[in-house]
């Protein structure tokens, strides 16, 4: 399998003064977010989908997408990145419970026993995803599954109904993250959710699109953010 360039890998940066989402304050503000999002959805649910998102993006076919062919309902969210692709990778391929974290409200994600410890560091050991490998959002929670590994353009996760236990219907999804190189040499590094799932209310809750949709779109924002931030700073 491929791997970004080694000085990519290495190279470890600056300690910021604390990891991202870390503290009272920073788990005050996920849940207002959440809260906010949650009374707005009739009015912004639909922006929110494509946040980020310039011209085609939103409808761009994009790595593993073939995974959930007709959604139930998607999103895509996007953001520029003063930093190329060989920059922003290491935090993309990292990701995960036990790895670097999701850059996201720590605190807020461990009081809900998440064990989540966010890096602000490249860490070796985790440059190298592979397909197959598994990635875990909390530490007692079925995990995704790693289906596209292509540095540093893609990384694409699968969620089964096996996944969660579901024995009548079910439901999958997929969490794709994907950075385009622009014209300068920077990157737009766009994230998409594509989910299906059948009537029966345990398919409902885990696939459906709320409160799934907000509380992604607040944790997958801050994460963007964060990616952006800590991409830009060693350039």
């Amino acid at each position: 399998m491929a791997a970004g360039p080694e000085s990519d890998i290495t190279r470890l940066g600056h300690h910021t003064a604390r990891p991202p989402g870390v503290g009272v304050l920073a788990a005050l503000e996920g849940v207002a977010l959440i809260v906010w999002h949650l009374v707005a959805t009739p009015f912004i649910g639909r922006r929110r989908l494509r946040w980020g998102t310039v011209r085609t993006e939103t409808t761009d076919s994009l790595p593993g997408d073939e995974f959930v062919p007709e959604p139930k309902w998607s999103y895509t969210l996007g953001i520029a990145v003063d930093a190329s692709p060989e920059d922003v990778w290491p935090w993309i391929a990292q990701i995960g419970q036990g790895r670097g974290g999701f850059y996201t409200y720590q605190t807020l994600e461990n009081m809900a026993g998440c064990r989540i410890a966010n890096t602000t560091e490249i860490l070796p050991d985790h440059q190298h995803p592979v397909v197959g490998d598994d990635i875990y959002l909390h530490p007692t929670a079925p995990p995704m599954r790693i289906e596209i590994v292509d540095p540093p353009t893609a990384l694409v996760l699968f969620g089964s109904p096996a996944d969660i236990g579901i024995e009548e219907g079910g439901g999958v999804s997929t969490w794709q993250f994907v950075v385009n190189r622009g014209p300068d040499g920077d990157s737009r590094l766009l994230t998409r959710g594509r989910y299906d799932y059948t009537p029966d209310w345990k398919s409902r809750l885990a696939f459906g699109r709320f409160p799934i949709e907000v509380i992604t779109f607040v944790m997958s924002r801050k994460m963007m953010l964060e990616i952006k931030r800590l991409a830009e700073r060693d350039p």
